[in-house]
């Protein structure tokens, strides 16, 4: 299957639609319990595509712990050289990934120090025009590349530190004021205190 009928394939497992890039105005995003609804801004679309190969290439899921990894790995690539708002929406995920599944999210983060992201102009634009024929062949360029050696530099410790607090602060920021307007919405709407403080049973947690 060449790279663009298993992209197509994924949007259609996962329930994207079939066009790359086609998104609405706001985006639900994780972060933590919450599906908080977020503009759908341009950098996201650009890089959009970029960021669903990723998930194939490093199998992480859709899910809320997948989309932490994804994001950590990412960050582990270097991402946030390539846009300050990329950096920003993997914090986001990762912060997420943080409460759920910690140790998930370091191992992530170790093995994108050892691999390539897809966001460089140059390595898009090679993307699009063909340059790889699968995602297999995409794989092997970019994952696990780096001689990056068997442990972690202690370096690495120190940039996951920095990350992993940025998260926990914008997560705050975003699910503090989303769990009131919840409340006050759930109570508004006839709940009871007990019945709109009550976890949302979910199945999409992987």
């Amino acid at each position: 299957m060449r790279l663009q009928e298993e992209l197509s394939t994924f949007y259609a497992k996962n329930g994207f639609g079939n066009v790359a890039g086609a998104r609405p105005l706001t985006v639900p995003v994780y972060t933590g319990c919450l599906l908080v609804p977020l503009p759908n801004i341009e950098t996201r679309r650009r890089y959009l595509k970029y960021h669903d190969l990723h998930h194939l290439i490093t199998g992480y899921s859709v899910g809320r712990i997948g989309e932490g990894e994804v994001s950590a790995w990412e960050l582990g690539t270097g991402s946030a050289l390539a846009s300050p708002t990329l950096a920003f929406m993997n914090l986001i995920a990762l912060s997420t990934g943080l409460v759920l599944q910690p140790r998930r999210m370091w191992n992530a983060f170790v093995r994108g120090t050892r691999s390539k992201n897809l966001y460089a102009k140059k390595v898009r634009a090679d993307v699009d025009a063909g340059e790889w024929e699968n995602v297999e062949q995409l794989r092997q360029s970019v994952l696990d590349v780096r001689d990056a050696g068997k442990r972690p530099a202690f370096w690495h410790y120190g940039e996951f530190g920095i990350y992993a607090s940025l998260a926990m602060v914008i997560h705050a920021g975003i699910a503090i004021p989303a769990v009131v307007t919840r409340l006050i919405t759930d109570m508004t709407l006839g709940y009871s205190f007990f019945q709109a403080v009550k976890p949302k049973k979910r199945v999409d947690l992987f």
